[in-house]
C-alpha cells in the first residue's frame, strides 16, 4: 500500500493507504473528520469541498494518495484554535453563515464555506454575480442561495475591514 503524509488542519499524518481510497473517506474514516460531507460522489454538489494548499478542491473525486505532501485545511480546522473554542474563535466566513441565516439545513455548509475561502482570497470584494459563479460548483439543496451570497457578501465585507484595520 502506498504510503502518504499529509498535514491537515495543522497536524501532520502519516498513513498506509490504499491506492483507491478516496480523500474524503481518508478525511472522515481513517482521522475522523467528519466535518466534510459526502453529498453525491461525483463531485457535481460541492459538500466535500476542503482547501488543498490553499486552493479549493473537492474531497470525493481525488484520491488519498493524490494529497500526498500537501497542506490542506477542512471546516473543522478553519476556525482559530480548529474550532474548539467559541464562536469569538470562528472564521469570518463561519460567523457570516451563522448571522446572514446561510446555514439552512447545514450539510452543504462546509464545502460552501471552504469554497468561499478560495473565492475570498482571489477575489476579497466580489460582486454578487461573482459570488454566485464562484460558488456554482457547490449546490444547496434548501435553495437558500440568497443567504449564502448574502453571507459570503458580508464576510467578504468582514475581511477587508480587519484587512484595512491592520495596515494602519
Amino acid at each position: 500500500m502506498p504510503r502518504i503524509s499529509v498535514r491537515i488542519d495543522g497536524v501532520t499524518y502519516e498513513d498506509e493507504v490504499e491506492a483507491r481510497l478516496l480523500f474524503v473517506h481518508y478525511l472522515r474514516d481513517k482521522i475522523g473528520l467528519t466535518g466534510t460531507n459526502i453529498g453525491c460522489d461525483t463531485s457535481n454538489c460541492g459538500a466535500c469541498t476542503v482547501l488543498l494548499d490553499d486552493h479549493s478542491a473537492k474531497s470525493c473525486t481525488m484520491l488519498a494518495v493524490q494529497a500526498d505532501g500537501s497542506e490542506v485545511t477542512t471546516i473543522q480546522g478553519l476556525a482559530a484554535g480548529n474550532g474548539a473554542g467559541s464562536a469569538e474563535d470562528w472564521h469570518p466566513l463561519q460567523t457570516a453563515f451563522h448571522t446572514e441565516h446561510g446555514l439552512q439545513c447545514g450539510y452543504c455548509t462546509p464545502g460552501m464555506i471552504m469554497a468561499s475561502v478560495d473565492l475570498l482570497a482571489e477575489n476579497p470584494d466580489p460582486t454578487d454575480d461573482e459570488i454566485r459563479h464562484g460558488l456554482e460548483g457547490n449546490l444547496c439543496r434548501c435553495t437558500g442561495y440568497q443567504n449564502i451570497v448574502a453571507s459570503v457578501r458580508t464576510a467578504a465585507q468582514e475581511m477587508r475591514s480587519r484587512t484595512e484595520g491592520a495596515q494602519q
